[in-house]
């Protein structure tokens, strides 16, 4: 479906994509993951031409992507973070109008736009201008305008911000839902959840590099971490912390506020070890939790940041 290779954008001495390499396959929802700053948004605006790369080539559904790429950009349809739609319009004539941006027949542009209404729960909220519906609402509007014209390609940036957990929820029961009907999706979030959720495929950018690219389980199969385990309510010395740093397979401790967070690598019985060690040294704790990696574990292991830096 795309093809993105050795893609270079600079603006003057500052490189925002740096031999950029993603491949994207038909069928799949794409997750695009990578701090901010790190060339996402100027990844999507140049596979969508919008912008003027240095070097490299990008091929969608395999043609080379030009400005002037009308017929591929009319099987693409754009979801932005910011919502876009206009307040003096009505939630139908939005969605009409954005819907008629690509077909002009109106038999088929008002079988589409009923189709994205009901697709996205607006049904009761046709005749209602923006500026009157929720945050979620409105989102769910912002969808309906992107995606009515059944495009092949959908971006989505963000589209879950600031909406509630019901209307979230809703959101990615109809993004799941458009990729069977056959949508490719490129999915970008903040939220790490989602994108473990959703995504068949994600890549992880920084700096304009791919830096690892798979599925969620190859992902956290290239990371050290194996398990967290979080201790509360305990109170340790300095001694007691140097105990625990050198019983095996810990490779991380963070303590505050009587609350202990250790990585270890994926061996068996890492919590076994620490709890032993505790009841040992006769210190009482409380709530103790232990999970197994998530993306937030391997995004921090392979950026070393935390996602909203």
């Amino acid at each position: 479906m795309i093809e993105i290779k050795n893609v270079v954008k600079r603006y003057g001495s500052l490189v925002a994509l740096d031999h950029l390499n993603l491949t994207i396959h038909e069928g799949e929802i794409f997750g695009l993951l990578g701090p901010n700053g790190s060339g996402k948004t100027t990844a999507i605006n140049c596979m969508l031409a919008l912008l003027k790369y240095d070097k490299g080539s990008i091929r969608i559904m395999g043609e080379e992507m030009h400005p002037d790429s009308y017929h591929i950009k009319q099987q693409i349809g754009i979801v932005l973070q910011n919502v876009a739609v206009f307040d003096e319009l009505t939630v139908y004539e939005n969605i009409d109008y954005f819907c008629g941006l690509y077909i002009k027949d109106k038999v088929k542009r008002k079988q589409c736009v009923q189709e994205a209404i009901e697709f996205t729960g607006l049904e009761d909220y046709i005749k209602v201008r923006p500026k009157k519906l929720s945050g979620g609402l409105l989102r769910r509007l912002n969808i309906a305008c992107g995606i009515a014209h059944k495009p092949k390609l959908i971006i989505l940036d963000e589209p879950t911000v600031a909406v509630d957990p019901q209307s979230r929820n809703k959101i990615l029961e109809g993004i799941q839902e458009l990729n069977r009907q056959g949508s490719t999706i490129i999915y970008t979030s903040h939220y790490m959840e989602e994108v473990e959720q959703i995504c068949t495929r994600i890549a992880i950018i920084d700096h304009g590099r791919s830096i690892a690219v798979g599925t969620k389980e190859e992902l956290k199969n290239m990371i050290k971490t194996g398990e967290t385990i979080t201790i509360e309510a305990v109170a340790l010395e300095e001694q007691h912390l140097q105990a625990i740093r050198r019983i095996p397979h810990v490779f991380d401790l963070h303590y505050e506020e009587q609350v202990l967070t250790l990585r270890c690598t994926g061996a068996e019985h890492n919590l076994v070890r620490i709890l032993n060690y505790l009841q040992e040294q006769h210190i009482p704790f409380g709530r103790v939790f232990s999970e197994l990696p998530t993306l937030n574990d391997v995004f921090l292991e392979i950026t070393g940041k935390q996602l909203r830096d």
